[in-house]
């Protein structure tokens, strides 16, 4: 099922989207989104052994929050060769490009982040 427009139209304006991976986390985490062609893409900037990257390999379930809407979600690993990388690169470079941001967005736009981007599935309840 698509996320709600209302989801598209937070991420247009605003930065951080909140994540919790797996079931057992009780807090989110803020987190750069991005969406390309209606997709909804996520990467890991720690790529560290327990995160909410880890949690949604492990259990393919999460949530997504945004003011105070929690979205259940699951997340699917991106294969490292599939082309929709190059978008999601453009996507977090284009979206991602205050001064603060632009070390970060090159970054997590490089070929190393591939292994660790989720793309994002809403599931209502």
């Amino acid at each position: 099922m698509d996320f709600p427009d209302e989801f598209f139209a937070h991420l247009n304006m605003h930065n951080y989207t909140e994540i919790k991976g797996g079931l057992e986390r009780q807090t989110f985490l803020e987190i750069w989104v991005v969406a390309v062609s209606g997709r909804v893409f996520a990467r890991s900037w720690n790529k560290s052994e327990k995160s909410w990257y880890t949690a949604f390999l492990k259990e393919g379930v999460g949530q997504l929050k945004f003011g105070d809407v929690v979205l259940n979600v699951t997340g699917k690993k991106v294969p490292e060769e599939d082309a929709v990388h190059a978008k999601i690169d453009a996507a977090y470079l284009s979206r991602y490009n205050e001064a603060k941001n632009i070390y970060y967005a090159q970054g997590i736009s490089q070929p190393e982040y591939y292994d660790y981007t989720l793309e994002l599935f809403y599931k209502p309840t």
